[in-house]
């Protein structure tokens, strides 16, 4: 097993004024080294990364990292700028520079010891000592934890020594015997957990954080560090005994259940390492207050503080997930409806119940089968969405009233927009219910009868009494103005939707338009004008990955082999009408992608109003073409804004001076964060 670290990998004098130069400068050192196979590829992947969340940390230190398919063995870089490079820290730019890359597959004592390096980070003696060292080889001696000659230097602390910590192997052996002290004064218990996407940096740096916070603050504070090696589970006796929680985590908690019933603050990963002293004074004060969550698990979107997550950051997640949970069934009950129309006939929706009428031979008795299954799907569609806006917001406990009040939205002819107030507020009653202090005698029984009871209550009397009638209103007349589009106006709004689609591919303006779409064919009979809609929106959203596959195909060396070969499986993707297709050439060269991608979705969306094309179905690419209205207008449609979109990237790719050191004529000059990514490095 080699060394994660030499000093062939370390630059102290590193001359980078940007992150994505920082990063390549040290990449393209792993590359000579044949740690990594494929610097773009490989640098795609960091910035997918970087993407997520910004990679400063407090303190001057930056540390780009992933698991790429590109990286051979887990590999350090380090590198050190006289001037600093903006990672993104609140308090200013990096002057220590970390590149962590563990490979797809790494094994888990090479992670531990990775792991072990971004707990090492939290220590100031060990960062004041890279900070002086004068050459190479001591760098990577000292981050390896080499011990010097005449004795250990307290600075060094070996990073395998300390793996164990990192892997999270201990902290159920730590955890019960801080359980069982034998203490006359009980000191106050804080469990907790951090993850963040590649579990490698960021995880164990937020866990050191916290417990040395803990030990300052003079509370028994136990971590459980959800990481790529895995994770040990604490004791559930100490969570139990345990007096409050922190999650500091950007992707889900596992397990999240064992730790319902308790004050909780639930935050980011990196205000776990920023300010862990804070967190633990706010979850002592909710635990003061006698504030818990009040269903099954914390509250998955509470993540007050973190710079960058404001108001409408949150609503935006709140409103995707219910969104998320919704699609499913409009997919469901439209294709089903579809093939029901596409059997029958139109006249199908006024066929007889088949509860009383199916006749096994007849065409017809399948077909209103179809369509009357299909319509029993979407009568689900605004409950699930204001359920799970609802429980977006307070999890578990707002699914009752945000169905309940979602079901009387289509009770009352709300509609879409009905579903969405309900669900709001549905999750904000019941945040605020559970902000009350409440006796420890009757918090065992508020999440089933208490909660479910005054939040549905509250819910009920504002759709029926206050609000339902006036969204009622609202609702009936944007489906009239819908219907009422035509000429010009029909096309200008077909081009307005394509620009959404392919703005973020896939992102949330993207889902706004597609959202939009489900919306107005989500009934059991859809208006001519929001079929016309939802078909303008699908052919605009085939329109990127397809043109990229056009345009890798007929001008492959202005790309990537890596690109070339993500061109062969755009053209499956954006066939199915799935628009990330596009993303890994967004990704590599953004500025001139995505402006043609919007143009010729505009095109495309446009024509497709033009033409009258219709669709009764919320996805499916050509494999739905038969429901398709004016079939072949549609594929012309899709076909003008392949070509443009493809022509336009060939001239602006060929446009441009060779980038140096690239692997292939025109690949990329520097690597832009994407705005999301179907290929990301693999995150455990």
């Amino acid at each position: 097993m080699s060394e994660m670290i030499t000093a062939d990998l370390v630059d102290l004098d590193l001359s980078a004024d940007t992150k994505e130069a920082a990063a390549r400068a040290l990449a393209e050192r792993m590359v000579a080294q044949g740690r990594v196979t494929d610097l773009d590829g490989f640098l795609a992947d960091v910035a997918a990364r970087e993407a997520q969340m910004p990679t400063g940390l407090d303190g001057g230190i930056g540390i780009p990292h992933c698991r790429s398919e590109y990286v051979t063995e887990p590999s350090l870089a380090f590198g050190r700028s006289a001037e600093g490079v903006d990672f993104g820290a609140p308090d200013g730019p990096a002057d220590l520079i970390f590149l962590i890359a563990a490979p797809a597959g790494a094994d888990d004592a090479h992670l531990t010891i990775l792991s072990a390096l971004a707990r090492q980070l939290m220590n100031a003696e060990f960062t004041s000592a890279l900070r002086a060292v004068g050459d190479a080889e001591s760098a990577a001696a000292l981050i390896r934890g080499d011990e010097p000659e005449g004795g250990t230097d307290s600075a060094a602390t070996p990073v395998a020594a300390s793996a164990g910590a990192a892997a999270g192997s201990s902290p159920a052996d730590v955890s019960t015997a801080a359980a069982h002290t034998g203490a006359d004064e009980q000191p106050f218990r804080i469990v907790a957990v951090t993850s963040c996407p590649t579990g490698i940096a960021h995880t164990y740096m937020a866990a050191e954080a916290l417990e040395n916070a803990g030990r300052d603050a003079g509370v028994e504070l136990v971590v459980e560090p959800q990481g790529s090696a895995g994770f040990t589970r604490l004791d559930p006796a100490v969570i139990a005994a345990a007096d409050a929680v922190i999650f500091a985590h950007d992707v889900p908690v596992r397990e999240k259940e064992r730790f319902a019933g308790k004050p909780t603050v639930d935050v980011g990963v990196k205000a776990g390492i920023n300010r862990p002293t804070e967190l633990i004074s706010e979850v002592r004060g909710k635990a003061e207050r006698g504030e818990v969550t009040g269903g099954s698990a914390p509250t998955p979107v509470e993540r007050g503080g973190e710079a960058g997550e404001g108001y409408g950051s949150m609503l935006r997640k709140w409103l995707m997930s219910g969104v998320s949970y919704m699609v499913p069934f409009v997919a469901a009950g439209g294709l089903l409806i579809a093939l029901g129309f596409a059997i029958g006939g139109y006249e199908i929706k006024s066929a007889p119940s088949v509860m009383q009428h199916f006749v096994w031979t007849q065409t017809d008795s399948w077909a209103a089968l179809m369509f009357q299954i299909g319509a029993v799907a979407f009568g689900f569609l605004v409950p699930v969405l204001a359920g799970y806006i609802a429980y977006g917001m307070a999890d578990r406990p707002g699914l009752v009233p945000g169905f309940v009040g979602g079901m009387i939205a289509s009770t009352i002819n709300a509609g879409f927009l009905g579903g969405l107030a309900a669900g709001l507020i549905a999750g904000g009653v019941v945040l605020a219910i559970q902000k009350v202090k409440i006796p420890k005698a009757v918090r065992g029984i508020m999440p089933v009868v208490v909660i479910p009871l005054i939040s549905t209550a509250i819910v009920g009397f504002l759709m029926f009494v206050v609000i339902g009638k006036p969204i009622a209103s609202a609702q009936k007349g944007m489906t009239d103005w819908l219907n009422g589009l035509s000429g010009s106006n029909a096309i200008l709004l077909g081009a307005l939707l394509g620009l959404m689609m392919c703005f973020d591919l896939g992102g949330p303006v993207n889902k706004v338009a597609y959202t939009f779409a489900t919306a107005g064919i989500a009934v059991s009979s859809p208006s001519d004008s929001a079929m016309k809609i939802m078909a303008a929106v699908m052919a605009a959203g085939m329109v990127p990955p397809l043109a990229m596959a056009l345009a890798t195909t007929v001008r492959g060396k202005l790309f990537t082999e890596t690109e070339r070969e993500n061109g062969k499986a755009a053209w499956v993707l954006g066939a199915s009408f799935i628009s990330e297709g596009a993303i890994p050439f967004a990704a590599a060269d953004p500025l001139r992608v995505i402006p043609s991608a919007m143009v010729g979705g505009a095109i495309t969306g446009s024509l497709s109003m033009a033409f009258g094309a219709t669709l009764r179905a919320p996805h499916g690419g050509i494999f739905v073409v038969p429901l398709i209205g004016h079939a072949f207008l549609y594929l012309i449609a899709i076909a003008v804004g392949m070509c443009v979109t493809a022509a336009l990237v060939v001239v602006l790719k060929g446009m441009r001076k060779p980038a140096v050191g690239s692997t292939a004529p025109g690949a990329p000059e520097d690597i832009s964060a994407p705005a999301a990514d179907t290929k990301q490095p693999v995150a455990v």
